[in-house]
């Protein structure tokens, strides 16, 4: 019975020392987080900019900062994964590399996900407290995303000549064959202008207007109510227009802007949500992003839907 129990502490011992090995030799694996030099920072009010510092710049920014418990792994490989992630999606520190329409509707996207409670990450909020937004720091960060709205001006010339400019032959001698797929590998689908209209939106930071098409699948789900998850072959299509507003604060669909597609299959789309995302901007209709993890902005903009199978603008009610 003596032997037995020596025997149990001598393996005990022994898995624990291995267990102690291999521990120890996981802290020598660890990707390699680096700080590059700012380019150009974020230009917000003092408040909105140390709610973000607090909360969003440890992975959204050159300005990582790990506590001693980051530095463990296997909590390093988590925190290096999600500085990695959170730095292509969004990098304050590169502000400058984006346009200022492209800057604003960063900052709208990231309040809109701080508000759905998709960011900061619970996973890391878990373990840092202290990041977490209060009611008053998300009313702070609103009321500075409401002060950067585009306001409609009654008969607005410009938008009136561009939408005038905006001629559909100039669109229709464009063949469809020689507009180039998205990277990774959607076409453009000229179709979808025929298809039946399911909902619209309004883009306050860029006075811009969203009509939401869906192929004959998506509305047939709507109909039947089974839009959760929405079944493999559905596409939405997104097109933005300017808002022309009348003296009477009538809005009016003005010049195209772009068209955004998200295309429903759940095996060949698995990665990124079951959904295939594309934008082609402008009537020349450039294809959106000049690598393939552009998807990555895409998911995190339809993380905080996850509920709703990652779709924002729900249909109208029939």
């Amino acid at each position: 019975m003596e032997k037995q129990k020596k025997n149990k502490r001598k393996t005990f011992l022994i898995l624990l020392v291995i267990i102690l090995a291999l521990f120890v030799g996981m802290q020598f694996i660890r990707p390699v987080i680096t700080n590059p030099p700012l380019t150009a920072d974020l230009k917000v009010p003092r408040e909105v900019q140390s709610i973000l510092k607090n909360s969003c710049y440890d992975c959204h920014s050159n300005e990582t900062k790990l506590t001693w418990y980051d530095k463990i792994v296997p909590a390093y490989w988590l925190v290096a994964q999600h500085v990695k992630d959170g730095r292509q999606g969004l990098n304050f520190s590169d502000w400058d590399k984006l346009a200022p329409g492209d800057q604003k509707a960063k900052l709208w996207e990231s309040v809109n996900q701080i508000a759905q409670g998709a960011m900061p990450l619970k996973s890391y909020t878990m373990a840092h407290p202290n990041a977490k937004i209060s009611s008053k720091d998300l009313e702070i960060l609103k009321k500075y995303i409401w002060s950067l709205r585009v306001n409609n001006i009654p008969g607005d010339t410009s938008k009136i000549k561009a939408l005038k400019n905006q001629s559909d032959a100039v669109k229709e001698k464009q063949r469809l064959s020689q507009i180039p797929k998205t990277i990774n590998g959607i076409a453009y689908i000229d179709d979808y202008k025929k298809w039946a209209v399911v909902s619209t939106t309004q883009r306050l930071d860029n006075g811009t207007m969203r009509i939401i098409y869906g192929n004959d699948i998506a509305v047939k789900a709507i109909h039947d109510k089974k839009i959760n998850p929405w079944p493999n072959g559905s596409i939405l299509a997104k097109a933005a227009y300017d808002e022309i507003e009348d003296a009477d604060g009538n809005i009016f669909q003005g010049a195209f802007k772009q068209v955004e597609y998200m295309i429903k299959d759940d095996e060949k789309y698995k990665k990124t949500y079951g959904w295939g995302f594309a934008r082609f901007k402008t009537t020349e209709l450039i294809p959106y992003g000049k690598k393939a993890d552009f998807v990555i902005e895409c998911m995190n903009c339809h993380q905080p839907m996850k509920k709703n199978d990652y779709v924002f603008t729900l249909p109208i009610q029939q």
